[in-house]
């Protein structure tokens, strides 16, 4: 992952919904969740859930696949891995980043 694209998702994770909505689509992989459903859960308006959404979407933290009436949206946790990767890449040279990647283990198992 290239800087920019980087601090695209970082900004586009940097506000309460948009953190809600990724943690909540994560929570659902790998069915993902209707729009209309999304922002049922986390009490937002649809309107306001479609804004929020998009920029998720052009930060490619989010994808979306038509089915039927519905929108389904799913997190990109492949972008996740890459911006992941891209924060801690000249970290573990050391024990400082143990603590680190001994989280990331034992949530990935």
């Amino acid at each position: 992952m290239d800087k920019l694209k980087a601090i695209e998702a970082l900004g586009a994770l940097a506000q309460n919904t948009r953190l809600d909505v990724f943690k909540l689509l994560v929570q659902h992989e790998p069915s993902g969740l209707p729009a209309g459903e999304i922002a049922k859960q986390l009490e937002v308006p649809q309107n306001t859930m479609s804004s929020h959404l998009s920029i998720l979407a052009r930060a490619d933290l989010v994808s979306s696949k038509r089915e039927s009436r519905l929108i389904i949206y799913r997190a990109n946790l492949s972008a996740m891995n890459a911006l992941m990767a891209f924060l801690l890449e000249n970290c573990c040279s050391g024990e400082d980043c143990a603590p680190i990647t001994n989280q990331l283990e034992r949530l990935c198992q």
